[in-house]
């Protein structure tokens, strides 16, 4: 049975892409903590992070990486936090977001009912800081 990710990669679910490449995809958190927060998660199911393969990790890591300096170069912030808890959705998958203080990082906290243009906005801030990195390759247009 697919995961509720494997249908947003496969289109059955809606998601705010922000980057595809061949081993994963990148799609804001339906439940953010703060706007911009995104979600990195490989194409391939697995469940916990300890069980990826090294390589696949490795570039999760990566891609997540360059979406933590977009963050912080489009909203402003003073990091970006990362978090892998692989509770919510049993398909590995890494948070970054935007993050000004430790309260940032109150999962407890997460938004239920999001601002759904907000929302968009933030993902277009992303895409665009993305794309003034150098990464038009992998950087999607418009999606939901």
């Amino acid at each position: 049975m697919s995961t509720e990710f494997t249908k947003i990669i496969d289109g059955e679910l809606p998601g705010r892409f922000i980057w595809r490449d061949e081993t994963c995809v990148a799609f804001l958190s339906t439940g953010p903590l703060v706007y911009g927060h995104t979600l990195v998660v490989p194409r391939t199911e697995v469940d916990r992070w300890t069980e990826a393969d090294p390589q696949e990790l490795k570039h999760l890591s990566a891609v997540a990486q360059r979406i933590g300096k977009a963050q912080v170069e489009a909203f402003g912030s003073v990091r970006a936090g990362l978090a892998i808890a692989g509770y919510e959705i049993p398909h590995l998958h890494v948070h970054v977001w935007p993050s000004n203080s430790m309260a940032d990082h109150d999962f407890g906290r997460a938004m239920k009912s999001p601002d759904w243009a907000k929302m968009d906005e933030a993902a277009e801030k992303l895409r665009v800081a993305l794309r003034l990195m150098g990464d038009t390759e992998h950087v999607p247009a418009e999606e939901h």
